[in-house]
């Protein structure tokens, strides 16, 4: 529904101005979602923007690729402020005001500092490729994004190139021996094990595996999260260990997030096939499926997934559909090591949208608080949740 441009401006700045009531939020998203207020929006977003970054052009929004990529065409599971409508339109002007942070980011980011309450404080950078290898005899190797090197312990070669670590295929078994990569809070990390899968390791975890693969089976033990991409070889499958649970493949992609601050291990499926096993449930996953363990009964669920929200991580943003502010922090927490301190209890709406993860904490903040009902402030390595 089209509109006189006055009213979603006066909406607009009553949005900006967070003094939007519930109604006026609903008129404004209702108009957002139409493709005919374009020209208005973009023009008030030039406006508002022009006076920090002078004489730049504000890109154009390419609508279809934010709700494809996004926002997953189903309605909401449980009651929210926003019909799927709503929340949809709420992401794009999520992205709309990310594109202006992310502009006064680039100009900022060598400073590290922001204005918060009259004062001038340290902002938090974003994580970045990190990560410890720890070898079978117990010594370590400290990785990031710039070291280049070749690490050699008997017959094994690793190379650590462009923030990925490479391992040599090895034929013979013997000395295999089990190496540790394990990436901090503010960390994440690539490897190439030795049968050529592929796996990407987020923030705060660790895989076990061994310097070559022989026998029946390949086995790996995961803490965290991980994304994988597993080499076929019919002959010798694939298992990854999550404490008790068991996940086995032949060849395929598929993520796994099992934090110990979450209430379950969910694992999920891109393309191929999956068995996931625990005591004497199992489960064979298909593509855009996803098993969900729960941590207290042990019981497994299998469930459709939203696979590009999952694997956002792994492609620098943070995707939230129909999200609650306590899930989207403990992700915060992990990427830039802060840890969240509650003075409220955080509201109940849920969170539509899309952030990239190479901004400073006070850029993703502010978008929270953009399309949210809770406020924020940093104290060094605390996030204060406010109302």
């Amino acid at each position: 529904m089209s509109q006189d441009p006055s009213r979603i401006t006066y909406l607009l700045q009553r949005y900006t101005g967070k003094t939007c009531s519930r109604e006026e939020l609903e008129e404004l998203f209702a108009y957002i979602a139409e493709a005919a207020n374009d020209e208005t929006l973009h023009s008030f977003m030039e406006n508002t923007y022009q006076h920090m970054m002078p004489g730049e052009e504000l890109p154009e929004i390419d609508r279809d690729s934010v709700y494809e990529s996004i926002i997953q065409q189903q309605p909401a599971r449980r009651r929210t402020l926003f019909t799927f409508r709503r929340v949809a339109a709420a992401a794009v002007l999520l992205l709309m005001v990310g594109t202006a942070f992310w502009w006064l980011e680039q100009r900022n980011k060598t400073r590290g500092e922001i204005t918060i309450a009259g004062q001038l404080k340290t902002d938090v950078a974003p994580g970045s490729n990190k990560a410890i290898l720890t070898l079978a005899d117990g010594s370590t190797v400290t990785l990031d994004s710039a070291g280049n090197q070749v690490i050699t312990r008997g017959n094994t070669n690793i190379k650590q190139q462009n923030g990925q670590l490479l391992y040599a295929a090895q034929q013979s078994a013997a000395g295999i021996q089990y190496n540790k990569l394990s990436t901090p809070r503010g960390g994440q990390f690539r490897i190439t094990l030795p049968d050529r899968t592929k796996v990407w390791l987020n923030s705060s975890s660790s895989l076990k595996y061994p310097t070559a693969f022989t026998g029946k089976e390949r086995r790996v033990e995961l803490e965290g999260q991980g994304y994988f991409e597993v080499a076929p070889n019919a002959a010798q499958p694939f298992k990854v260990m999550v404490n008790e649970m068991e996940v086995q493949v032949l060849g395929t992609h598929f993520d796994i997030m099992a934090y110990k601050d979450e209430g379950t291990v969910n694992t999920t499926l891109l393309e191929g096939v999956v068995q996931v096993k625990e005591g004497t449930g199992l489960q064979l996953l298909k593509p855009g499926q996803q098993a969900v363990l729960n941590n207290e009964s042990r019981t497994i669920r299998v469930q459709d997934a939203d696979v590009k929200k999952i694997i956002a991580w792994k492609n620098g943003m943070f995707v939230f559909n129909n999200m609650a502010l306590p899930a989207i922090l403990r992700e915060v927490a992990r990427w830039y090591d802060v840890d969240i301190v509650y003075d409220v209890t955080p509201s109940i709406e849920l969170y539509g949208g899309g952030i990239a993860r190479n901004l400073h904490l006070s850029s993703v903040l502010k978008l929270l608080e953009a399309s949210g009902y809770n406020h924020f402030r940093i104290e060094g390595r605390k996030v204060i949740v406010l109302p």
